[in-house]
C-alpha cells in the first residue's frame, strides 16, 4: 500500500473535503446513534482517522467530561480538525493548572497503523470511514486492542465489497488495470476481531446509495474527497478519449429514473476489551507472585 499516495490526496483534498463528503457526514451520524446502546463513560476518547474533525463536537456532546484525542495521517486535515475541539472554559483551564492536571483535547497526525498512544491507556477508540485505508487490518487491531484499557470500546465503520459495485462494474474489461479498490467483507472483519483478542464483535451492515446527473460528478466527488487512491496495481497513464467514452457507456447503461447509482457498502462494528489475561495472539498471561523468605540460624 502507498502510503504516500493515499496522505498526499487527502492533504490535497483537505480544503474542500467538508463541501463533498455529504456520504462520511452520514455514516458518522450514524454510527454515533450507536453508542446510545454503550454503557460505558469513557475518560479519553480518540478518534481514530479524524479527518477534518466532523465527529468531534458530537463525541464531546455525549461525553463531556472525557479529553479528545483526534489522530489522522494528513497534516492539512488535522489543521482543520484542532478548530472543531472544544475550548476550555476558564475555570478547566485554572483547574487544571492549579491541580497539574494533564493537557485537554487535541489533535495529532499519526498513521493508524503506528498508534502514539500508551498502552492501556483509552476508554474508546472511534474510527469512522477509516479503516479501509489499513493495509493490515488485524495487525491495527492488535494495536487499538493494546491501546485501550479492560473494558475498553472499539467502535468503528468501513466500507464493505460491494462499495462502487456500478464504477468497478462500468471498468470491467476495459484496461486489465485496477480502478476501484477491494474492500474487506464484513464476517473477515469479525473474525480478525476476535483474532487480535477482542471480545463480543457485532457487525451491521447496509447499503447507501447516492447518484449523480453524470458520471464526471460521481468522479469529482471521489477526488474532492480524497478517495480517488487505488491501493493496488493501477494504470500510470491517463485514460484515453475512446476508453473514456466507453466508460461512459458501460455507466450509462445503469442509468435509473435519469440518474447514475454508486453504492456505498457500510460496514458497522464493535468489540470490547475484556481482562488482559490473555496476549493478542491467545497466550495466557500468568502472573507469578515471588514470597521473600527470611532465611534464620539454627542454635
Amino acid at each position: 500500500m502507498n502510503k504516500m499516495a493515499i496522505r498526499q490526496a487527502f492533504e490535497r483534498a483537505a480544503p474542500a473535503y467538508d463541501a463533498a463528503a455529504f456520504l462520511q457526514q452520514e455514516v458518522a451520524r450514524r454510527l454515533d446513534e450507536r453508542l446510545e446502546l454503550m454503557k460505558i463513560q469513557p475518560s479519553l476518547v480518540v478518534d481514530a482517522g479524524c479527518g477534518t474533525g466532523y465527529a468531534l463536537p458530537g463525541l464531546h456532546r455525549r461525553y463531556p467530561d472525557a479529553r479528545l484525542l483526534g489522530l489522522d495521517l494528513a497534516h492539512a486535515m488535522t489543521r482543520l480538525a484542532r478548530d472543531r475541539l472544544p475550548k476550555p472554559t476558564a475555570l478547566a483551564r485554572m483547574t487544571r493548572r492549579l491541580t497539574g492536571g494533564g493537557v485537554g483535547h487535541g489533535v495529532v497526525c499519526a498513521d493508524l497503523e503506528r498508534l502514539p498512544i500508551t498502552q492501556d491507556s483509552t476508554d474508546l477508540v472511534w474510527s469512522s470511514l477509516t479503516l479501509q485505508w489499513v493495509a493490515d487490518l488485524e495487525a491495527t487491531f492488535r494495536q487499538v486492542r493494546g491501546m485501550l484499557r479492560p473494558g475498553g470500546l472499539f467502535i468503528f465503520s468501513t466500507f464493505g465489497p460491494d462499495t462502487l459495485k456500478e464504477l468497478r462494474t462500468a471498468f470491467q474489461g476495459l484496461d486489465g488495470h485496477d480502478h476501484v479498490n477491494r474492500f474487506a467483507d464484513m464476517h473477515d472483519i469479525g473474525d480478525q476481531l476476535v483474532y487480535a483478542g477482542f471480545q463480543h464483535p457485532v457487525m451491521e451492515m447496509e447499503c447507501l446509495t447516492l447518484t449523480y446527473a453524470h458520471l464526471k460528478d460521481l468522479l469529482h466527488e471521489l477526488k474532492a474527497i480524497g478517495a480517488h487512491t487505488v491501493l493496488g496495481p493501477r494504470r500510470t497513464g491517463l485514460m484515453g478519449r475512446e476508453a473514456w467514452a466507453r466508460l461512459e457507456r458501460n455507466y450509462e447503461a445503469l442509468r435509473h429514473e435519469g440518474r447514475l447509482p454508486a453504492t456505498y457498502e457500510i460496514v458497522y462494528g464493535h468489540a470490547w476489551v475484556g481482562p488482559k489475561d490473555r496476549m493478542a495472539d491467545g497466550r495466557k498471561v500468568i502472573q507469578l507472585k515471588m514470597e521473600r523468605r527470611k532465611a534464620g540460624l539454627e542454635s
